[in-house]
């Protein structure tokens, strides 16, 4: 039997207000601009058939681009009121934060879907390791993920969404750049702080590495997060 019946029912009503509004759209379109701009500028200008720079800067959009399509999924709830119809109904917070939390990802992934296109672009006139390009759609996704569970968590702290837009893209940025300021940092505090940098982990599995570590670094986070935003939810019944 299944434990939380009404995630799917939550996941399907999020997933259709991002598509019955502009919002996805819109957020979408913007998003392939940017990548689409970087990868046929280094296939024209520079003569470089590859997919790194998808890569390369897909992790830099996505700390805007996750803010934007998570800041109003529990915020806009609590303003609205609407937070307490949902639990009048034999929901429970846990329920309510997944579902959200799985329409937003959905909505993440359909985003990075159109990029395989640069794929096939270039397949006829390179020669393209399919493998690295796998596992790096896969650490994009477990990096997205971690970004859409901080936002989800965000979202719970504030009925502004300007305040949980700011909340996730601080959160988020502090853990891309980490790795880039271990020389400004305590010797001593390095490994424990690199560990800690989303893009570290990204890094190693888009060059074609899934390390055990990696896996759990970004199941860990995704979990911790959503554990706080259902923590943060029943605080009202306290």
């Amino acid at each position: 039997m299944n434990a939380l019946p009404y995630i799917y029912p939550i996941y399907r009503r999020e997933l259709q207000s991002y598509f019955n509004s502009p919002v996805a759209y819109v957020v979408i379109i913007v998003f392939l601009v940017i990548i689409g701009w970087f990868f046929t500028s280094s296939l024209f200008l520079m003569n470089v058939a590859t997919m790194s720079t998808v890569f390369d800067m897909v992790p830099w959009v996505f700390i805007g681009f996750v803010p934007a399509i998570t800041m109003r999924l529990l915020a806009e709830e609590k303003k609205t009121g609407t937070i307490e119809l949902l639990v009048t109904k034999p929901i429970r917070d846990v329920e309510i934060v997944l579902g959200k939390f799985f329409a937003a990802w959905t909505l993440l992934a359909a985003a990075l879907a159109p990029t395989l296109i640069y794929l096939l672009a270039i397949l006829p006139i390179g020669e393209v390791d399919l493998g690295p390009v796998f596992t790096g759609y896969l650490g994009l996704l477990l990096m997205g993920g971690v970004y859409v569970a901080i936002g989800v968590f965000a979202s719970s702290l504030t009925e502004n969404q300007i305040v949980a837009f700011i909340v996730t893209l601080l959160i988020v940025l502090g853990l891309f750049l980490i790795d880039k300021m271990l020389m400004f940092l305590p010797e001593g505090l390095s490994t424990t702080l690199e560990f800690l940098s989303v893009d570290y982990h990204f890094a190693s599995i888009a060059r074609g590495v899934v390390d055990s570590r990696d896996l759990l670094y970004f199941l860990s986070v995704m979990a911790f997060s959503l554990l706080l935003a259902t923590v943060s939810l029943e605080r009202r019944k306290w």
